[in-house]
Parts: structure tokens; C-alpha cells; sequence
């Protein structure tokens, strides 16, 4: 296996667009003179809401049996709890600090313009790389890391006339007070969720897969391996699917959370006001959403999980149609995890365990089927180990571990932590929170981004006692030792908790 001290060279090499060839010891899976294909499904706003995750509430049949054929990530950990920065984060293989993208705006090409992404180094190693839906955060596509244009399809925002009414309303409303971009979006949304009677292709997910498939016929019949990006976009909100989707769940059997409140003790900038669910039509734009408007929102969301579960069916079933199963990797990912009126907040945007966590489950030719490991890994680590699964070089910029020994050995000792990260804007005082998860506890530590990088506050939280992180440990006299023995493994970084 190609040893992952590469990931340590600094991200200056990227000044050049050409990388260093490194010497590549074949993968014992990959055939000769024949490469797995790769399928790659991202999904927007999914946190570990699924069946195969032990979620008995959760109706996601298709991704439980993708679970069954692959490999189950227990622990897998986002770089930053946001779209964009977390998408970039995988598809360059880099952390926030290195592609220096912390927001929904900035587009990496703009800060490590030479990057060579995913993708695009599949096909720059012969494969057809073809993305479409939500991979990259929309309005910031990569040309450069496909073989063709991306594409998305055309639906509809929501299935009963009243609400695509109240849509073109509220946009025209917008664009006359000149509004744009963020602004006028924001001004110009409509329900947070919608149910109704209507094909799973009125919506972006149901055609996504519609044009999917009919890439997959296509590109069966190609001479050379592809690397299919296919991005669903639910269970982000607002929360609309079909209403058969929402009949798989009986609202009066939904619970809420239990610990719908702050952390005690926690810094309050630890957490942020779900803004982002504020802007929805009928959601209050301040104080707390009740208990009834709750439940609908999280029926809302299971809904929209298993409107998304559904094309993924459609997907892997194609795959089977068309004899592609046993040689291709199929690899499904949710940028980062969600709240449900945990901690009494909604959406993501904070270092805490439920927005950091990920699904991540991978399928395919030198993956043991039906395993699960407890192993610590990352976003940053995807992209190594499906270049190690495919047998293709390296390239020097990489800054994660190919998890490949993961999946013959789901139990095997391996990292001892993995980062996370997320900025605040604090009274003009500009900070970063850095967040270290290991094994049995997460450790924050906010520090201001400009030298000399003073600590404004400290987080610590046991996952053995505490696994919701309800109480912040920090400062307290019964974990001293525990809180100096995560500073000192802060400060070693992720370079000092790669597996030996």
C-alpha cells in the first residue's frame, strides 16, 4: 500500500499545476487491464439518520442494503459543518486551513488555483469523470474536474400550485426591491416542507436519477472505467417529496429530542441560531419553534431521506441491470450532519457531534460486505483511499489516510483522532473553533485567527458518560489531566494521529 507519509508535504507544492509521480504499489483488487468504475453519491444536509446506522425510525431500505454489500464508517467526521467548505474539503483532499474556504462564496480556484481535485484526477489517469446535481456547492462547479459539462436538472421547488404561486410572489417581490444573490434567495423561499401527490421526478432527486441512469447505459458501453458524481440535494430544506414518502411515517409516533438546550457550560458562540431555517416561510424568525411545528419538521426530513433513499435504489439496481456491480465502487456520503431541534437548534454550523458526524458507507470490488468499522476517519481521507481501490498514483498534495486496510480489517487499530473545524464572528472578534474527536471525548479549542492566536474559550465533552455532549467538562478540576493530555494531541495536529 502506498504509505501515507505523502499527506504531509506542505500545500505550497500546489503552486505548480504538474505533481510529483510517486511510486505505486498495485492494489491486489484492482484486475489487470481492467479498473473499477466509481460511483459517487453525495447527499446534502444527511446526517446518520438511516436504518443500517441502528435509526429504527428511519425507512431507508435501499441504503441499508448498500450497507449490507460494503462497508459501514461508525465514526466518520466532516472537516467543517457546512456545504461548501466540507464538499471542497473532500474533493481536494484538503482541510479548511490549506484550501483556506470557510464559507459559501469562495471558490478554491481562487485560493489553490492549481489543485488537482477528485475527479479530475481520475480523469487525468483515463477514466471518464462526469458530475451532475449537487457536488460541488452550487454556483461554484470545477470544470476542470470533468470529462464533461456538469449538469443538474430542471424541477420543480415544490408540487402544490398555492406554493409555486407564493414562490413566483415572493420572487418578484424581490427582484423589485433589487435584491440579488443570497439576498434575494433568501427573500424569496416558501414552506420549510410540503407534501403532495405528485412523480418522484417533479423534484431535483427523482429526475437526477432519471438522467443517472440513462448516463449509466451510456457510459456502459464506453471503453474506458467512469467515475460517476451523482449529488442529491435531499434531505436539505425545504423538506419536500412526494406524499407516498411521507405516509411511510405516522407523525403521532415521532419523538422530539431530549435535550433540546444549550450545553451547560458551553461558550454561547458554541452554538449558532438556525438562520438558516428562519428564512422559510411560516418557521419564526426568532425564539423557539414548537413542539407541533417541530414534529412536522422532522417528518418532513425522514420524508425527504427516504425520497432520497429511493433513487438511490434506482441507481445501484441500474448498476446490477447493467452487470456493473462487482466492478465498481459504489461510495455514499452526507456532507455533514443535521440538527433536529438538538441542543434546541435546527441545521448545522457548529463543531459539536451531531453536525460533524457523517454517513459513510462504501461498496465494491476489495471491500469486505457486511462489515462495519468503528475506525476514526475523515472526509480528507476519501479521496486516498479511492485512488488505493483503483490503483492510481497520488498526488503530493493530499493531507488524509487511505482507509483501504479499514475495509479487510473493520477492527484493526487506526487513527486516534479526527478535526473538525468552524469560524465565528464574535462582537468584530474574528475566531476558529478547532475540534479533536477521539476515541472517548471531544475537545474544542477557540482561539483568534490572528497571531498571537489567543484561547477564548475551551470545550470538553465525554462520550462515554455524555455521548449527547450536554455538559461542558472543561476547566473542571476531575479532568486537569484529561483536558492537558487533549491540548498536547491538539497540538500535535492531525500529522500526529495518522495509524501507525
Amino acid at each position: 500500500m502506498l504509505r501515507t507519509c505523502l499527506s504531509t508535504l506542505s500545500a505550497s507544492l500546489l503552486v505548480s499545476a504538474s505533481f510529483v509521480t510517486v511510486a505505486l504499489v498495485t492494489a491486489t483488487f484492482v484486475t489487470a487491464g481492467e479498473r473499477p468504475n466509481v460511483l459517487f453519491i453525495a447527499v446534502d444536509d444527511l446526517r446518520p439518520e438511516l436504518g443500517c446506522y441502528g435509526v429504527e425510525r428511519a425507512h431507508s431500505p435501499h441504503i441499508d442494503a448498500l450497507a449490507k454489500r460494503g462497508l459501514r464508517f461508525d465514526r466518520a467526521y466532516c472537516q467543517q459543518a457546512v456545504c461548501s467548505p466540507s464538499r471542497t474539503s473532500l474533493l481536494t483532499g484538503m482541510r479548511p486551513d490549506s484550501t483556506r474556504v470557510y464559507d459559501l462564496e469562495t471558490h478554491f480556484r481562487k485560493t489553490i488555483p492549481n489543485v488537482v481535485t477528485l475527479p479530475q484526477h481520475f480523469k487525468s489517469q483515463g477514466y471518464h469523470a462526469c458530475g451532475m446535481g449537487k457536488i460541488y456547492h452550487g454556483g461554484l462547479d470545477d470544470k476542470e474536474s470533468w470529462s464533461e459539462p456538469w449538469r443538474a436538472p430542471k424541477a420543480q421547488a415544490y408540487g402544490l400550485p398555492e406554493n409555486l404561486q407564493l414562490l413566483r410572489k415572493k420572487s418578484a417581490a424581490a427582484k423589485e426591491k433589487g435584491l440579488k444573490g443570497q439576498a434575494a434567495s433568501r427573500a424569496a423561499r416558501g414552506p420549510a416542507y410540503e407534501s403532495s401527490a405528485v412523480a418522484d421526478n417533479t423534484f431535483h432527486d427523482g429526475a437526477l436519477a432519471d438522467m443517472a441512469i440513462e448516463k449509466l447505459d451510456e457510459l456502459s458501453q464506453k471503453d474506458q472505467p467512469f467515475f460517476l458524481a451523482v449529488g442529491f440535494i435531499r434531505p436539505h430544506l425545504p423538506f419536500v417529496s412526494p406524499q407516498k414518502y411521507w405516509e411511510l411515517y405516522e407523525r403521532t409516533a415521532l419523538t422530539l429530542p431530549d435535550n433540546r438546550y444549550p450545553p451547560r457550560g458551553a461558550p454561547p458562540f458554541a452554538l449558532v441560531n438556525s438562520g438558516e431555517l428562519r428564512a422559510y416561510e411560516g418557521i419564526p424568525a426568532k425564539g423557539s419553534v414548537s413542539d407541533d411545528e417541530s414534529l412536522a419538521l422532522i417528518h418532513g426530513y425522514l420524508a425527504a431521506v427516504s425520497y432520497m433513499d429511493a433513487q438511490v435504489g434506482r441507481l445501484t439496481a441500474e448498476l446490477a441491470r447493467l452487470k456493473l456491480t462487482d466492478n465498481t465502487i459504489v461510495i455514499l456520503w452526507g456532507d455533514h450532519g443535521w440538527k433536529l431541534a438538538d441542543h434546541g437548534e435546527w441545521c448545522k454550523h457548529t463543531n459539536f457531534e451531531i453536525d460533524t458526524h457523517v454517513p459513510l458507507i462504501i461498496s465494491g470490488p476489495g471491500v469486505r460486505a457486511g462489515k462495519a468499522s468503528r475506525g476514526l476517519v475523515e472526509f480528507v481521507d476519501i479521496y486516498p483511499s479511492l485512488c488505493e481501490l483503483a490503483g492510481l498514483e497520488l498526488p503530493p498534495h493530499l493531507e488524509g489516510t487511505s482507509f483501504v486496510p479499514l475495509l479487510q480489517q473493520p477492527e484493526r487499530p487506526w487513527k486516534t483522532a479526527a478535526f473538525s473545524q468552524y469560524p465565528r464572528s464574535v462582537s468584530g472578534q474574528q475566531l476558529m473553533g478547532y475540534s479533536l474527536r477521539t476515541d472517548r471525548y471531544r475537545y474544542t479549542r477557540w482561539v483568534e485567527r490572528k497571531p498571537p492566536n489567543k484561547v477564548v474559550a475551551v470545550e470538553l465533552y465525554d462520550h462515554e458518560r455524555d455521548p449527547q455532549e450536554n455538559q461542558n467538562l472543561a476547566g473542571q478540576e476531575k479532568y486537569a489531566a484529561t483536558e492537558q493530555q487533549l491540548q498536547e494531541q491538539w497540538s500535535a495536529g492531525w500529522q500526529g494521529a495518522k495509524p501507525e
